[in-house]
């Protein structure tokens, strides 16, 4: 797949975050890079797990997470996931995905090897719940 140097370097800071995962639990390790359109600097997150299954932190969500602390409102532009086979993001991660991307945001799935597939948010996640959902009808 053709990539950009951008791109091949989330790839590389993926690869290297995700040898810092915490699974002893499933054995899964992921890394996850993204750049977004307020900073050049790229932000990486693993998946730490939790013997409390549900406190367990998936490295996409981790890398949004940095993000937002550093930087405060974002707009993901690109976000490289890297797993033993490429894979999506799971429901949870796509929903905090689509609280700050945009029509533009573009996903990459990736093994240590190589970058595999782009795809965009909407072709994991069609119709986004956003806060546009929260608003209460006027009387």
């Amino acid at each position: 797949m053709k990539t950009t140097p951008e791109i091949e370097a989330c790839w590389t800071a993926a690869c290297k975050v995700r040898e810092n995962a915490y699974a002893p639990y499933s054995k899964y390790l992921v890394g996850a890079a993204l750049l977004t359109d307020q900073s050049p600097e790229i932000f990486c997150g693993c998946n730490v797990e939790n013997a409390s299954y549900g406190a367990t932190i998936c490295a996409e969500r981790n890398a949004v997470l940095s993000a937002v602390a550093a930087l405060g409102k974002i707009t993901i532009r690109e976000i490289v996931l890297v797993t033993r086979d490429p894979a999506p993001p799971c429901g949870m991660c796509l929903q905090v995905l689509s609280e700050f991307s945009d029509s533009e945001t573009r996903i990459y799935l990736a093994s240590p090897e190589k970058i595999f597939h782009r795809h965009a948010l909407t072709d994991f996640l069609p119709i986004q719940f956003s806060s546009d959902k929260l608003e209460l009808p006027h009387d």
